[in-house]
This record gives C-alpha cells, structure tokens and sequence, in this order.
C-alpha cells in the first residue's frame, strides 16, 4: 500500500466537486473571524475541530453555515480560496473546479461583488503563481425558494465571464430538481452550464429529474445510479459524469463502510466517475485522502485510479485543447510508472 499511495500523491489529477466553504479549516476560520472582531461560540480551534464530528447531512450544514458567518470582506473570500489552492497544489490538483454558495453571504448583507471578486482573484493568482487552472460553479442552495434562485442568477449576470456553470446542493430530501426547472432554463438562456446534487441521500429519481429537467452536464454524487438498471446503462451509453465524494459518503453515512461505496461498481461497469474532497475540511480529508482510502477500501489497481484521474479531466469544464494537455501529462505519468 505504500508503494500506491506515493503513486497517488504524485498523480496529476482535477478535482470537481468541491465546495468552497467546505474547505474552510478551524484555523483559518479563527484568524478571520479575530480579524473581522467576530465572536465564535468555540472557545478554542481544537472544540471547533471536535465540532467537525457529525452523522448527517443537516447537522453538517448547521455547522457549514454558521462557519460562513466569519466571511465579510474580499480578503476574507480570497484567503479562503487561497487556502484550498495550496490544499491543492500539495495534492497534485492541476486543475479544480470551485463550487461557491453566495446565498449563504448575500443573506447576511455580504454584496455579490465581494463574494465572487475575493474568490475570483485566488484563483487567477492560484492560475498564475500556482500553476493551477480553474473554473467557478455557482450553486444555488436548494431549501430555499425559486425565488431566491432567480434573484441570485440576476446578481450573477455582471459577472457572467467569471462563472463556467450553475449548480445545485444543500439538502436534497424535500427539494427535488423540479423544483429548479425554471431557474435552471434561465440560466441557460444565458450561457451557463449546469450540474446538480442528486442521488446522495435521494433516489435515482433525483438523477433522472436533474438531466431530464435541469439539462445538467454532470451529476455532483450519484451514488444512487445504481439502483436503477435504466438510469446506470443511460449513464454508461451517454458517458455522463458522476463526480462521487467517498469520505463525504462515509462521514454522512450515506455509506456506512467504504469497503460498500459503489465507486468499484461503477468503474467495472463503465461509468465515468471520479473522485472529489467535496467539503474536505468538515469531512477530514482532501483529494489524495479519499483517493487513498478507496483505494484501500475496495482493492483498486493502479490501472483503476490512473482511469480515476482520466476522467476527471474528461469530465471538466476545460477547453478541447486544456483536456488534451492534462491527459497527454497523465499519460505520460502512468508510462513512467508501469
């Protein structure tokens, strides 16, 4: 296993599913939050360390957004940003792909601007000084309204060469795509791409509803794909995404043991999954980690995780020509290694 889990920290690889506010790690959260003369209910970075400990999706979002609450200026989104890219940078991510809520931030009176202009200048430094291409998701937090869904894509509009995709996430149970179906029309009218949450805690009705309704590009999780003989073979014939998060699954008991993530059955039946940190600092590991710990959950071969890392790039958002670039890197990657 040692020998694999050096060849894992060298693989160059893209990571898609990760959410901004996720990576925000207690540390940095108490450096903000002392700068900003922000009052945490956490006495020291170690209580809120062991608050990061939970069983299910709502007590995690709780948490999530009360951690939000410290985030008031650029700076403070560029730092946050900034401390996910060396995340990155140490695990050989050559190319990302940010999710960011700004719902969570508008409702606290935090401008638009503010949010997307801290984030958007990390990833242009994280680009130039880092060596890490990137583009920006927009998600759109799904227990609340279709309202307030329109209202966040007009706010996004003078910004629209900095965003690639809409998504959707938060909490799934109660909130199908339909609810979207409008919202997520508009959008596209305007050029965005689309991905959404489905098929975590919810049903492969979920999954069918976000590509059927939502016209997404990829599905965030999907883990429920299996459930439905239909859905997988559309997914393996259509070679759509499933940008899966195994250590999320496990921490949020959507899979009680990584030993039964459904990751191995994908690959072996032809999906294009691949595998992301998802909110790494509340789920106690970042891209490597979980690369790692299915690797040895479900016996993956060097063959298996070299065709992991492919499709992360054949899955992204990059240009024909930025794709070809990362996969002929992680060819010759896997040549030197065989």
């Amino acid at each position: 296993m040692e020998n694999l889990v050096k060849f894992i920290e060298k693989l160059p690889k893209a990571e898609l599913h990760l959410h901004i506010e996720g990576s925000f790690e207690p540390e940095l959260m108490f450096r903000i939050a002392e700068r900003n003369n922000i009052p945490l209910k956490f006495t020291s970075v170690e209580s809120l360390r062991a608050a990061y400990h939970f069983t299910q999706l709502q007590d995690f979002l709780d948490l999530y957004y009360a951690g939000t609450s410290v985030l008031i200026y650029e700076k403070d989104f560029y730092d946050l940003t900034w401390d996910y890219l060396i995340q990155a940078r140490a695990n050989n991510i050559v190319h990302t792909e940010i999710m960011f809520d700004p719902q969570a931030h508008t409702a606290r009176g935090v401008s638009f601007e503010t949010v997307i202009s801290g984030i958007s200048r990390a990833l242009k430094d994280g680009e130039e000084k880092l060596g890490i291409s990137s583009v920006l998701i927009m998600s759109f937090l799904r227990h609340l309204s279709e309202a307030e869904a329109f209202k966040t894509l007009e706010e996004s509009l003078p910004y629209r060469e900095m965003i690639t995709a809409v998504g959707l996430d938060s909490s799934e149970r109660g909130n199908p795509p339909a609810k979207f179906m409008r919202v997520f029309a508009k959008a596209r009218e305007y050029g965005f791409l689309a991905v959404a949450h489905a098929g975590e805690e919810g049903p492969p009705e979920n999954i069918w509803g976000a590509l059927d309704l939502l016209h997404v590009s990829r599905i965030d999780h999907g883990n429920s794909s299996l459930l439905d003989d239909d859905l997988a073979a559309m997914l393996v014939a259509s070679q759509i995404p499933l940008t899966v998060c195994p250590l999320s699954n496990y921490r949020l008991k959507v899979v009680q043991d990584l030993s039964n993530h459904p990751l191995k059955a994908m690959l072996d039946l032809g999906l294009r999954v691949t595998v992301n940190s998802d909110d790494p600092a509340y789920f106690g590991g970042y891209l490597n980690d979980n690369y790692i710990a299915v690797a040895e959950a479900l016996s993956l071969t060097k063959d298996e995780i070299i065709q992991l890392a492919k499709n992360s790039f054949l899955a992204s958002f990059l240009s024909d020509s930025s794709r070809e670039k990362y996969l002929h890197i992680l060819n010759d990657f896997h040549l030197s290694n065989l």
